[in-house]
């Protein structure tokens, strides 16, 4: 190897490397380090190691001459071992920079990434030489192509869709065969046109950040294909690229193809653990350069896992606060992402892994930073301890994944609860934000997500069917909350199927037409299915990938999707930005009022029903307090949504004159595109029969409702 140890001092921060004065600028934090080798790559595998002779507060640093974008690097730490105390700098091992904005290469030999020898807590530093055998981190050129004007979309009229890069175009006929799968798949017109016909406004992409295969994955032969396993917070995953080296880039192209269509871009990060593990773990970056200021010990030295995944980044340290915000304001300025949705979030409000604490040092730099503060924050309230289950519990500026609303709905649907609690998630969960100076919007409603069954799964099937992953069924939730309408799996019933597809339909235009914001999943509106397996995590193939072939069931579905979110958007007294308070509207009316199947308010003994099956919901538009994007107040028509999981058809009493002179069905869930089965006008009084398991929004015309 060649030794060099003269550079120039540079200085301390931005951390990371730097072009510039005819160099790169190197700076690293490792405050236990006694001395720190930034180590050149070349193409052929020789190493060049340079030491940074500059420590400033903590931060090692100096400027190389001679060297430009496209230098793969990485680092060595010389520094105590003694896993007591979970320090384990070990110069054989060569670390990823945490600040690398590109990364390069894989995991080619676990033994050699490991950092000791033996037993991880009692052995010895391992001496084998990790270069070859680990990713590398590359110097990349700063800016980069326009990511064009983010369209700035307001929360609530927001339609979120999550989905995965790869997952999306793997199997799209209209993407060229190099670009399924990747970034520029994604930004391909026909995917576009087929996010913007949907109506969604927003999508929501599951990790990419640059993340590796778990070691008991890749001993196994399997991969992860969620990407929930981070390496690094900075650089795009290179396997999304179609051209290698060019992540970067794309990706910018990608943010820029989805903003010139009014699509916002969102990131699922992973800010509460990465992929070296537990003390078992290899050694790849953060472990090898600060464990204790970057993950939580316990006395002796161990990893305090509150994240199920081996490690827990401390969110009470410095380094890690920096470390996430710097990352944050990078993909938000630099690759133009307009906003978060964050993995296991309580973690990030757990210092030292204790109790909750929303005003937190990381959640409130996240939230108090001038630039992060104009994102959408999004916050999966809970990680994988009792304690950590927070729906309801983080600060004003976030909104969160109500995991009450899912299984709300999905409990109504199949039959398994009454209207109480039902009724708090149609109208906004005021029950868990009106108290915390928060508006409806902010509960990310869902009844799907990539964690669990698919819509289409969710109504064929009782029981998970996870034998594909690997371990035995073990794995995923068996709180499922689904019904498979009398037969598990697939099926040539008729009855049973036309059940099921009614099913979907009732539980997409419930998640559609409910206050705040809905999240759709994928594939979901497609009548996508993954074989009953609710934790398809590790399987890069037709389970995960997104089934673009047509079928009847599959447009109807899309059909229906599509005249629901229309519908939505067009209507804002179904988005309101303000929760329901009763305050009486010109009609006379309170703005929420909820009906029994005889055309009669419910009584308070009636919530206390829980055989009770039917909700009518009435919404008086002339008052939404929805406004124009220059902030001018708009009326909407009036609605009544009629919600009956009853397994008989029931008749329905509409209400009288004051609520409106006419009622139209407009959304009909017992037909496929959701058009009324009876159009046409319907008398105040009118009984109306309601079929089995279903779903019926009439409108009440402006200029129709009474007067009072």
């Amino acid at each position: 190897m060649a030794l060099d140890s003269s550079p120039l001092a540079g200085r301390p921060f931005p951390l990371g490397a730097h072009p510039e004065a005819g160099g790169v600028r190197f700076a690293v934090s490792v405050p236990p380090a006694t001395a720190v080798e930034v180590c050149l790559i070349s193409d052929d595998g020789a190493e060049r190691r340079v030491e940074l002779t500059e420590r400033t507060f903590g931060v090692w640093h100096g400027t190389v001459a001679g060297i430009t974008p496209g230098q793969r690097y990485g680092y060595r730490v010389h520094g105590p071992y003694d896993p007591s105390r979970g320090l384990r700098c070990n110069p054989a091992k060569l670390l990823v920079d945490p600040y690398a904005r590109q990364i390069t290469g894989a995991v080619t030999s676990l033994d050699a990434a490991l950092g000791y020898v033996g037993d991880p807590m009692l052995g010895s530093p391992s001496p084998v030489d990790s270069l070859g055998a680990v990713p590398l981190s590359v110097v990349s050129s700063p800016g980069g192509s326009d990511t064009g004007v983010k369209p700035e979309v307001p929360f609530e009229e927001a339609v979120i869709y999550e989905l995965h890069v790869r997952g999306f175009t793997r199997r799209h006929p209209d993407v060229p065969p190099h670009l399924r799968g990747t970034y520029l798949g994604l930004a391909h017109p026909a995917v576009v046109e087929h996010l913007a016909r949907l109506g969604v406004t927003t999508v929501e992409l599951l990790p990419v950040q640059a993340f590796l295969d778990e070691p008991a994955l890749v001993r196994e032969g399997r991969r992860n294909y969620w990407g929930y396993s981070p390496l690094s917070y900075f650089a795009p995953h290179p396997g999304y690229a179609s051209e290698p080296g060019r992540e970067v880039e794309e990706f910018r192209t990608m943010v820029a193809a989805l903003h010139a269509a009014g699509i916002e871009v969102l990131l699922d990060v992973v800010y509460n653990h990465t992929c070296e593990g537990g003390p078992d773990g290899p050694t790849l970056s953060y472990r090898g350069f600060d464990a204790p200021g970057y993950y939580l010990h316990i006395e002796g030295g161990g990893t305090l896992d509150i994240t199920g995944c081996g490690n827990t980044l401390e969110a009470g340290s410095p380094q890690v606060v920096r470390l996430v915000t710097d990352s944050l304001r990078y993909w938000t300025t630099e690759l133009g992402v307009d906003g978060f949705r964050f993995d296991l979030a309580s973690t990030l409000g757990r210092p030292g892994g204790g109790r909750f604490d929303r005003a937190s040092a990381l959640l409130t730099a996240i939230t108090s930073d001038p630039v992060l503060s104009r994102c959408k924050l999004i916050a999966e309230p809970w990680d994988a301890t009792g304690d950590g289950y927070r729906v309801g519990d983080f600060g004003v500026q976030w909104a969160e994944w109500n995991g009450r609303y899912r299984d709300t709905v999905r409990d109504f649907w199949r039959g398994h609860t009454g209207v109480r609690d039902l009724a708090y998630r149609l109208s906004g969960s005021s029950d868990l934000y009106a108290d915390d100076l928060r508006r409806p919007w902010q509960s990310i409603n869902f009844v799907t997500a990539h964690d669990g069954f698919t819509l289409r799964d969710l109504v064929s099937y009782n029981d998970k069917h996870n034998e594909a992953n690997g371990e035995d069924n073990r794995d995923g939730t068996n709180d499922n909350r689904s019904w498979n309408c009398g037969v598990e799996g697939p099926t040539d019933e008729p009855e049973v199927l036309a059940l099921r597809a009614r099913q979907a339909r009732n539980l997409l235009a419930t998640l559609l037409l409910s206050t705040g914001t809905p999240m759709m999943t994928a594939g979901d509106e497609l009548w996508r299915t993954q074989g009953g397996n609710n934790n398809a995590y590790c399987l890069d193939d037709d389970t995960s990938w997104v089934d673009w072939g047509t079928s009847e069931e599959g447009e109807s579905m899309l059909a229906f999707t599509r005249r629901v979110i229309g519908l939505r958007a067009t209507s804002p007294a179904l988005r309101q930005p303000e929760f329901f308070d009763g305050r009486t509207t010109p009609s006379g009316a309170p703005d929420l009022v909820w009906f029994r199947v005889d055309g009669e308010e419910m009584a308070e003994t009636d919530w206390f029903d829980e055989g009770r099956r039917f909700l009518g919901m009435w919404i008086d538009g002339s008052t939404s307090l929805s406004r124009t994007r220059e902030g001018e107040l708009v009326s909407d028509d009036s609605w009544l949504l009629l919600l009956h999981a009853g397994a008989e058809a029931v008749s329905v009493t509409l209400p009288g004159v004051e609520y409106g002179e006419r009622f139209e069905p407009v959304i009909d869930s017992t037909t496929g595109d959701g058009s009324p089965a009876r159009p046409g006008r319907l008398e105040p009084g009118a009984e109306v029969e309601l079929a089995a398991r279903s779903l019926l929004l009439l409108r009440v015309p402006e200029a129709g409702r009474g007067t009072g």
